[in-house]
Formats: C-alpha cells, sequence, structure tokens
C-alpha cells in the first residue's frame, strides 16, 4: 500500500479522510486582529477568501502546532492536528479578554474534511465545479460549488502536504455525497498509514514528533507561516531574534536510513551527537526518518548514525532551511 501511494500522488490523484483532525471556527468581530496576536502569521492583510499556514507558539516559542486558516466573510477556520483540538480550543480561550470581540466554536463533529493530493488533483477540482481556484495562491477558497452557501462548506487551494492539491471543509451532512463524487471522478482512497508515510517522506511536522517543548518553527523551517513584519504576537520577541541574528541552531532534516530506527534515538556524526531522529517510517524497501541536527554539525550529504544505522542527510519539500531576504 505504501509504494501505491506514493505512486498516486505522483501519477495520479489520491484523497485522504481527515475528518478526525480539528476544525475550530473563530468569529465575531475582532477574530483577525485575535488569531494575528495569537499565532506567527499575518492575518490582518488576509481578506474572505484568503487563507494561510500559521504556527501557535508559547511565549518562549516553542511550538504548539502547525494550523491552516481560511478566512470567510463572517469567521476563520482553523484546521489543526487531530491531538491539538481540545488543546487548542482552551489555550486560545485563556487570551480572550473581557472587552475582546472573539467567539470560539470547536465545529469538529459537525463538519468533515478531505484532503486531495496529487498531479491530476485539478481534474478532480473542475469535475466539483470549482475550476474557478485552479492557478490560485496557497489558501485561496470558494464555497463549494452545489452545495448551500454555507461559509463551512469550502474547497481551499493546498493539500496540507508539498505535493499540490486541495482541501475540502463540508458539513458532515454532506460528506457521504461529496466523497462519492470525489471516488467517482477517479480519487483513490488513501489511509492514515499512507498519509503518515507521506507527511515524513515529504517533512511536514506534526505536534508530539517535531512540534514540541523542545522546538521553534525557525528551527523545524517553517519560514512561510512567519510574519517578520508585523507586530507583537506571542513568542515574536525569540523568533524576531533568532532571524535578526541567524541564531537557529538546530534544523530539521530527511535521513535516509539503511535499517529502521526508534523515534527518540540519538543521531551521531564522526561518533558526536548532533541531534535527535522524530519521526520514521518504511518506504517499499526503504526507510526514512525525520530528525533535528545542529547547524554546525552540517545539512544535506551529510553522513550519520541514528543509534547503530546508519544513514544520510536530506532535504524535504515541506519545509527550508534558507534565512528569508530582507523585506523591503
Amino acid at each position: 500500500m505504501s509504494v501505491s501511494a506514493i505512486e498516486i500522488i505522483k501519477t495520479k490523484v489520491a484523497v485522504y479522510n481527515c475528518s478526525h483532525w480539528g476544525r475550530i471556527k473563530v468569529s465575531d468581530n475582532d477574530r483577525l486582529r485575535f488569531l494575528h496576536n495569537q499565532s506567527t502569521n499575518d492575518f490582518e492583510s488576509l481578506k474572505p477568501g484568503q487563507g494561510c499556514d500559521t504556527v501557535f507558539v508559547t511565549s518562549t516559542a516553542r511550538t504548539i502546532d502547525l494550523a491552516s486558516a481560511y478566512v470567510t466573510q463572517d469567521a476563520v477556520l482553523l484546521l489543526v492536528s487531530p491531538n491539538r483540538r481540545e488543546y487548542l480550543m482552551q489555550w486560545l480561550d485563556k487570551y480572550i479578554f473581557f472587552a475582546d470581540k472573539v467567539q470560539l466554536t470547536d465545529l469538529t463533529d459537525e463538519t468533515a474534511a478531505f484532503s486531495i493530493i496529487g498531479s491530476q488533483s485539478d481534474a478532480i477540482v473542475e469535475k466539483l465545479g470549482a475550476s474557478e481556484i485552479i492557478g490560485k495562491p496557497y489558501g485561496t477558497h470558494i464555497p463549494i460549488p452545489n452545495l448551500n452557501g454555507d461559509t463551512q462548506n469550502i474547497i481551499a487551494v493546498g493539500s496540507g502536504l508539498a505535493s499540490p492539491g486541495y482541501r475540502l471543509i463540508l458539513n458532515a451532512n454532506q460528506k457521504e455525497i461529496i466523497w462519492q463524487k470525489i471516488i467517482e471522478a477517479g480519487a483513490v482512497e488513501i489511509g492514515d498509514r499512507d498519509w503518515e508515510i507521506l507527511r515524513i517522506l515529504q517533512g511536514r511536522p506534526q505536534p508530539e514528533s517535531e512540534l514540541t517543548d523542545d522546538y521553534n518553527p525557525l528551527e523545524v523551517g517553517l519560514w512561510q507561516t512567519v510574519s517578520f513584519n508585523k507586530g507583537c504576537y506571542i513568542g515574536q520577541e525569540t523568533i524576531a531574534r533568532l532571524n535578526t541574528y541567524k541564531g537557529v541552531k538546530q534544523n530539521l532534516w530527511g535521513i535516509n536510513l539503511n535499517a529502521v530506527a526508534e523515534p527518540g534515538t540519538v543521531i551521531t556524526a564522526e561518533n558526536e551527537k548532533v541531534g535527535k531522529l522524530t519521526s520514521c517510517t518504511q518506504n517499499g524497501d526503504r526507510y526514512f526518518g525525520l530528525g533535528y541536527i545542529r547547524s554546525k554539525a552540517g545539512g544535506v550529504g551529510l553522513k550519520v548514525k541514528v543509534g547503530e544505522t546508519e544513514g544520510e542527510v536530506v532535504s524535504i519539500p515541506f519545509v527550508s532551511h534558507e534565512y528569508p531576504k530582507a523585506e523591503s
């Protein structure tokens, strides 16, 4: 199954039911300002129909979750990791003060979510009648055609991985109808195990593996989720300092391995500890891991040992380790 999932996204299109991920609706007049102040990206510049990825971080800029946000006419829909939904609801609620006009609603049980992934994704979107978003910027979204105009029914650019694709969020009572349309249009269903293989191969970080109290968004390589021009937000001072002084001391990389290794295993180079493995998967007869490695130890091409397993560091498409050019 694992090999086929990789082949499917290269040559066809896969559909993944991610309805167990969390969906949080942030509404009322201060919603954009609130999210602007609570996460790393610039929400105050977003208009309805636009979206972005953002990271929720602690006051010391340690990662809590990577979320996708979609701005509608009257709310922001957040798609969050399945094991972070309740935590984020409580965490965000803690920062709503008496005068703030912000409402949080957990929509997970009353909605569904799908990811369409692969080189032929546009053909599926055309058959759903949503061809107007093909070629639009990441996060762009429109109401799913032929459903009611409810702002909880959207189709958005971006698969959730580095591969091209789209995401759908829809009312739960429409789930079977839309799923059937996607399958009839030629998509192949993939399951949780396939998603896990794809996310590790592409380097999408997840909570309790790559996103923990030990790491900040710049170490992860989530530069695209961080605005350096906006004002103050939780964790902003630490992130700004790391960027200004090029202070990122470790980076998340992919590692080609010659055998399986347990997450948490120490990574060494020339008998010196340089990092830690965070995820590992098997891809056919190959093994592949994600791990943090000290910047001074090197990057792509570095030969390492993960425990007793030999490996070589490679780049992963979901993240970047280039400091962005200064914006004028």
